[in-house]
């Protein structure tokens, strides 16, 4: 029943942990730094790079392996081929590459009778999971657009390499997509938000089935010498020597606490089909964080329970749309 937590001593590492102690499920911090591990008082395993990870799951065979550590596209296959046969893994990955590359090993997992499960944060589920309850029971349909609205407090200190990396990373697939607009929350607030290609077009298509997908995310660029450049940073960062610098530099920036500029996050989703009828939907979190961290913990203590589907997955198409329910999302449809 141990799951183990690459990355655990990063933030997102550590509310991990956190929600699963609180869950009272067996966990081992999985890291570099013996110093700072044994500094824990928790169970640990220490392994630096990615195949010492690997070797390391293959000989002690955990029952669940999260993996923080980012750079997912690169990390996420080895670390997950690792897992086989019948261990099953998680990761947060929300750009396109990283999540299609996931879900492209399904037939290896199933043959393992493993799941693996890709995009187990904010954006991916509470889109995912509302355009779920809205198809269930019906045709396919023509469109559907989904609105990944975070609101994410900052924490104080320095970005660190898998947050770096994943942002990176996400450059390398951005494009300008829907133009910047003012989205009016169920609860009054409102926020600015833009089109982008992520994981969460690809989630929202594989649970509808819809051949059109738009994506509208609050942590797109809305400023338009930003949304211009998007494309040449596209390229720039996808040379390898460059994509190096860019996260050493991002790793080192100094954040300053903030507070989340709104009081919920809020995934939205409207679903047309081909005869015009509409039907919308949204899911009401709290900081997005905080869900990302009660998302994955809830992903991997039912994987430990045997509660997942073999293959490789999105949550929704994992555990079913009430996930996001459980890890403190509430439906409004």
């Amino acid at each position: 029943m141990e799951i183990w937590v690459l990355g655990a001593l990063g933030r997102t590492g550590r509310g991990i942990t956190a929600e699963l102690e609180r869950r009272g499920v067996p966990v081992v911090l999985v890291g570099r730094n013996r110093e700072r591990l044994e500094a824990t008082g928790e169970k640990y395993v220490v392994a630096d790079g990615v195949e010492a990870i690997a070797t390391e799951i293959r000989r002690q065979r955990p029952a669940v392996v999260v993996n923080t550590i980012g750079e997912y596209a690169a990390t996420a296959a080895t670390i997950a081929r690792a897992c086989l046969p019948g261990g099953h893994y998680v990761d947060l990955a929300a750009d396109l590459a990283a999540v299609e590359r996931l879900l492209d090993l399904h037939e290896e997992a199933l043959a393992g009778g493993s799941t693996f499960v890709t995009g187990a944060g904010f954006g991916v589920l509470a889109t995912e999971a509302v355009v779920a309850k809205l198809c269930e029971g019906r045709d396919t349909p023509s469109h559907v657009q989904v609105d990944a609205l975070a609101s994410v407090a900052v924490e104080a200190g320095a970005m660190g390499v898998a947050l770096a990396a994943s942002i990176v990373d996400a450059l390398t697939t951005a494009k300008p997509g829907a133009a910047p607009r003012a989205i009016a929350l169920p609860d009054g607030e409102s926020v600015k938000a833009a089109g982008i290609p992520s994981g969460e077009l690809i989630a929202a298509q594989r649970a509808s089935g819809a051949p059109d997908v738009t994506v509208i995310s609050a942590l797109a660029p809305v400023a338009p010498v930003v949304r211009a450049l998007l494309p040449l940073l596209s390229r720039v960062v996808a040379i390898p020597v460059v994509r190096r610098f860019a996260v050493r530099r991002l790793a080192g920036i100094q954040a300053k606490a903030a507070p989340r500029p709104r009081t919920h996050s809020w995934g939205h989703a409207v679903v047309t089909w081909p005869d015009g009828t509409t039907r919308d939907g949204w899911l009401r979190a709290g900081e997005g964080m905080d869900f990302t961290t009660a998302v994955v913990a809830e992903v991997a203590a039912r994987l430990a329970r045997g509660e997942g589907k073999p293959g490789a997955h999105t949550p929704a198409s994992a555990l079913g749309a009430e996930v996001a329910e459980a890890a403190g999302g509430t439906f409004l449809l």
